[in-house]
């Protein structure tokens, strides 16, 4: 006679762990929305910073030694830098907030499969999960 083997609760698909409720993709979307604003906002004042030394630099370089030179020239690197880094995390939440419209926010875009809600809390606008991450860092 042959023993029964229980059965197993069949696992979670990964959509339906990715459904949320409205007032769940309401809430992301404002979150989402809010720090799109915040990054607007910082890049901006990068931007008029830079321009602002720019013209500084422009109007004002007489009399400037190389080490004055070289420390307005790292300053405007630094700034340039800053303002790119802003550029592309506007670019990441603004693509989260599509995913989320098209109802793809929260799935992988290399293996499909569901990124992990800690990641997501930690990282909003992720769109691979931490193994396809990891394999695209290696790289």
């Amino acid at each position: 006679m042959s023993k029964a083997v229980p059965e197993q609760a069949p696992e979670p698909s990964p959509v339906a762990e990715q459904i949320r409720t409205e007032a769940e993709q309401s809430e992301l979307r404002s979150a989402l929305k809010e720090r799109l604003d915040e990054l607007v906002e910082e890049q901006q004042r990068f931007v008029d910073s830079i321009a602002m030394a720019q013209r500084e630099r422009l109007s004002d370089t007489a009399g400037d030694d190389q080490v004055d030179s070289g420390t307005k020239t790292v300053e405007h690197e630094h700034e340039v830098t800053v303002a790119n880094s802003l550029s592309e995390r506007i670019l990441q939440v603004s693509h989260a907030l599509e995913r989320l419209d098209e109802g793809d926010y929260g799935v992988c875009e290399k293996c499909g499969k569901p990124i992990p809600a800690a990641r997501l809390a930690a990282f909003p606008s992720a769109t691979l999960c931490v193994s396809c991450k990891q394999l695209e860092e290696r790289r």
